[in-house]
């Protein structure tokens, strides 16, 4: 009987390449991603495949030399930068005797010590629950048994079977959870909606600021660390400017190359706030030699989760750390604006505020208004929506008001109080 080996921190990572060597992006990015799940690294190997092995992924040969390297250094697990089979990881386990956990799992595991709300709990053991399901049948030898015993031996339920079901019917019990949680998000967005307070996604790939540049917008607290998936449930804030018109940023959790599917399907729920977003700050590490790929892997999933056709502004943040850009309002090939900013040192914030504001509101509209002593009314109100910018006295015993909207506040302003767009009441 073969039993699975035990957990341990200690790793060796496998970098296996396809008909070609692993990038060092790719390389340096499996790294981050084992110190963010806690793994002490204590080798790395790298193999070259014409074409995957269906039994090791790899060879032979090259399995028996990580047997000796594993022996060698003490390692208690193996992590692979590829999605291993159910079988590829059971045999790699038999020869290696260690624990094998492939990308997908090992994202699983640095989601499921992230989740602290309750809808990340359920989202997280969900994914992790239906990546389990495909490892039952070339799991554990003992499952294949029927149960032992006084009164239980004979024809029935073997322990596959039992386990089998056992799970199939908790990830029933999650996906009931996760459609009430759903709804509650659902209903809360209607709410914000019915505010008519525009929502604006950060978005990017993982580790590019994202959550400081929203405790910086927000004046939140956050907890913002620099390693992969710090921030993986959402959280939703005014924009702290003092504006009059309200702004809600939704701080996202980071996408990833590759990211698993189970993950993208799990995490429906959250990617919503994503696609029904009024406007995407796409954060993208300016000082990250790699951003150009990164962008576009961000963008693949934005696609692939239907928010591709949301308005955009890329905020290239950590300038700090970046040299220059050529141009600061560069607009791209899709139309999107380009914004320089540092989150840390708040440099091009008021800019990105600017930008922001416009993009869900429109320019910025002055006018100056003449009321007479019987609109006292209509004074009070733009007091009360914080648009008066000078005020004086005029001949008439009115008031001459310089105010100051956004092009569509000022519409509905003129709609609803009978004005002309020059400020005038309109004659009836």
């Amino acid at each position: 009987m073969f039993d699975r080996p035990g957990a341990g921190e200690r790793a060796l990572l496998l970098h296996v390449g396809v008909q070609r060597a692993c990038d060092p992006d790719e390389i340096a990015e499996f790294a981050a991603l084992a110190r963010s799940a806690g793994a002490d690294i204590v080798a790395e190997r790298h193999a070259r495949v014409r074409r995957p092995n269906s039994r090791l992924l790899i060879g032979t040969g090259k399995a028996d030399d990580l047997a000796e390297e594993i022996h060698d250094s003490g390692a208690e697990l193996l992590l692979v930068n590829r999605p291993l089979t159910p079988s590829q990881e059971r045999n790699l386990e038999r020869v290696l005797k260690v624990r094998v956990l492939d990308r997908n799992g090992l994202i699983l595991d640095i989601f499921a010590q992230r989740a602290m709300t309750f809808e990340g709990k359920i989202q997280v053991e969900l994914a992790q629950l239906e990546h389990l399901s495909t490892r039952l049948v070339r799991g554990w030898t003992h499952l294949e048994r029927q149960k032992g015993g006084i009164g239980l031996r004979g024809p029935g339920e073997t322990q596959l079977e039992s386990d089998r079901r056992m799970l199939g019917q908790r990830i029933k019990n999650l996906r009931g959870r996760l459609v009430k949680v759903e709804r509650q998000r659902d209903l809360s967005r209607r709410g914000r909606l019915r505010g008519s307070a525009p929502t604006v996604a950060l978005v990017g790939y993982t580790n590019a600021g994202k959550t400081t540049l929203f405790n910086r917008l927000s004046g939140a607290s956050a907890i913002a660390r620099d390693q992969l998936f710090a921030t993986l449930d959402p959280s939703i804030r005014k924009l702290a400017d003092g504006h009059r018109d309200d702004v809600l940023l939704a701080d996202t959790v980071g996408f990833v190359r590759d990211l698993p599917h189970e993950l993208v399907a799990a995490f429906r729920a959250t990617l919503t706030e994503t696609r029904e977003a009024r406007l995407l700050l796409h954060v993208i590490d300016a000082s990250d030699p790699h951003h150009v790929d990164r962008r576009r892997q961000v963008e693949e999933v934005l696609e692939g989760i239907g928010a591709g056709h949301v308005p955009r502004i890329d905020v290239y943040n950590k300038a700090d750390k970046a040299s220059a850009l050529s141009s600061a309002g560069y607009t791209g090939c899709n139309g999107s604006r380009r914004i320089q900013v540092s989150a840390l040192t708040g440099e091009g914030l008021d800019a990105l505020v600017e930008a922001t504001r416009e993009a869900c509101f429109g320019a910025t509209v002055t006018r100056r208004l003449e009321l007479s002593p019987r609109q006292s009314r209509l004074r009070a109100r733009l007091f009360a929506l914080r648009a008066v910018t000078g005020e004086r006295v005029n001949e008439a015993g009115g008031w001459t008001l310089d105010v100051e909207f956004t092009s569509r506040g000022w519409r509905q302003l003129c709609a609803q109080e009978g004005l002309l767009d020059d400020g005038l009441l309109q004659e009836t």
